[in-house]
């Protein structure tokens, strides 16, 4: 059990392990992550806060179960597509130029 949680937490927080490991602008990985923190908590805090009316629970699940995919398909795409992070971020390489 010990090992799940352990590579549970490394494959959401580690940037060695995370799918977020293939975007290769740093700046751009931790935003994503943040991003995905404040979704999190948010979600949490309407679930939880949702959980006395039959309605609002419902509600709730639903965000809960919108920001599971979101955090899938951010990952996915992480992994597949690093680049589309990047894109029009106005960072530019070395070799380029106007």
């Amino acid at each position: 059990m010990k090992k799940v949680i352990v590579y549970c937490w490394s494959f959401i927080f580690d940037s060695k392990v995370s799918p977020l490991r293939h975007i290769s602008d740093v700046a751009v990985r931790h935003y994503v992550l943040q991003a995905l923190a404040l979704m999190w908590a948010i979600s949490f805090a309407v679930a939880l806060g949702s959980y006395t009316v039959l309605a609002a629970s419902i509600i709730g699940h639903t965000i809960l179960i919108a920001a599971a995919a979101i955090t899938v398909a951010t990952y996915t795409i992480a992994a597949k597509k690093p680049n589309l992070f990047t894109r029009g971020s106005g960072r530019r390489s070395d070799g380029e130029h106007e």
